[in-house]
């Protein structure tokens, strides 16, 4: 199975707040990125963030559409976010939602994790072509 890894920069984020109750605000938000490395390309992406009263206590879900290219092959496909932090941990992961693939991407299903360090992000992908 290969494995895509390299890193992306978040190029716009725009949160709109719909719930800002006690306990923890909710907001959708709307971003994009662009990729480097194994995958080259645009995304862009629509997350629900939960943030808790608790600095570092926060958790995500969402949906990304990647365009571009996986180790060359030209195409786009669906990623499915979820993650959450807390006291310094954190667990973020993607899976590709299947039959999302276009193109030479066609077929394509998998997952992996991303690594957000101090603002840098990078990620793993592991997939393969059906």
């Amino acid at each position: 199975m290969p494995r895509a890894t390299g890193t992306f920069s978040i190029d716009s984020w725009e949160p709109q707040p719909y719930d800002e109750a006690e306990g923890a605000a909710l907001s959708r938000v709307h971003l994009t990125k662009t990729f480097d490395g194994d995958l080259l390309g645009t995304s862009t992406t629509d997350i629900i963030t939960a943030m808790a009263q608790v600095e570092g206590s926060a958790a995500y879900a969402g949906f990304e559409r990647f365009a571009g290219t996986a180790h060359g092959r030209k195409g786009t496909f669906v990623l499915h976010h979820t993650a959450t932090s807390h006291a310094g941990e954190s667990s973020l992961s993607w899976t590709i939602l299947p039959d999302s693939g276009t193109g030479e991407l066609l077929g394509i299903r998998g997952g992996g994790q991303i690594v957000n360090d101090d603002g840098a992000h990078s990620f793993h992908l592991d997939y393969e072509l059906g």
